[in-house]
């Protein structure tokens, strides 16, 4: 049971998306806040605990306390966010999170959230930004609502991949066909009845409307989802811990050096939630 100290102290950093949380160590590890944590994100897309300073292991223990944590991602819970391919040997694949993206597009249940801790920064660049798709629906004239009601898009790690790599060559090409892709709705009508725009680099065409046609969609609705009022974007400290609703927000990382030593330590939450 929450006592009167167990009340975190939250402060809302622009109206639509983003807030700081005050904690402890301790409190965060005993779980006792985390149904506070976890509406307060799904409310404002993206929280985080300024200089925590924690370790692997504790980023770990938090993140069990709001969510199932996912199998097989990095070691023990732990991957490692670097552009250093001595840290990690996808990192020219992660050059794909400059692009606005949600995770899990492909997945039956997409990423529930994401506990990203700043190890190491970029002395330039390397800052995070979200934005709230929950708000940029909610906020589209109702002609616009209605015209993407029903609408399905077709996603694949193909189509993100051609923003990271424009002229890929054949043997590109036909590994990433290899790859399963998935059809989303343009609109999520989440459990709870509010609906999230469902958009970003994986996103190829809409079901039924000529590829041009679909793409300049898609474009548009991108380009009203990252207006600045919806977008939040975060200046990393060390020792920051952050976390983001994957299944209401966008995100992508802003150009930053591969030789700059940024190192994040990121852990995913399963999702609990079917895309269909």
């Amino acid at each position: 049971m929450s006592t009167a100290a167990d009340q975190l102290q939250i402060r809302h950093l622009t109206p639509r998306i983003g807030s700081e949380i005050t904690s402890d160590v301790e409190t965060l590890l005993s779980g006792r806040v985390a149904a506070q944590i976890r509406a307060t994100l799904e409310q404002r897309g993206v929280v985080f605990f300024r200089g925590l300073q924690i370790t692997d292991e504790q980023q770990v223990a938090i993140a069990r306390t709001l969510g199932t944590v996912v199998a097989g991602e990095g070691q023990d819970g732990i991957y490692k966010i670097s552009l250093d391919d001595t840290v990690n040997q996808r990192a020219k694949y992660l050059k794909g999170s400059l692009f606005w993206h949600f995770d899990g597009s492909l997945q039956p249940y997409p990423n529930l959230a994401t506990l990203l801790r700043g190890v190491t920064l970029s002395d330039t660049g390397g800052q995070t930004e979200f934005c709230n798709t929950y708000a940029a629906y909610d906020d589209l004239p109702q002609p616009e609502k209605d015209r993407i009601a029903g609408l399905r898009v077709v996603h694949s790690a193909e189509r993100s991949q051609y923003y990271v790599t424009p002229e890929m060559s054949y043997d590109e090409i036909a590994f990433w066909q290899k790859s399963a892709t998935k059809e989303c709705p343009v609109v999520w009508t989440h459990r709870s009845g509010r609906r999230s725009l469902l958009l970003g680099a994986t996103a190829d065409y809409v079901q039924g409307m000529p590829v041009e046609q679909s793409r300049a969609l898609l474009a548009r609705l991108r380009d009203w989802a990252t207006q600045p009022q919806y977008v939040y974007r975060h200046e990393w400290r060390v020792g920051d811990l952050l976390i983001w609703d994957n299944t209401g927000t966008m995100h992508r990382a802003l150009p930053y050096a591969a030789d700059s030593g940024r190192l994040m330590h990121r852990t995913i939450l399963a999702g609990e939630e079917p895309l269909r």
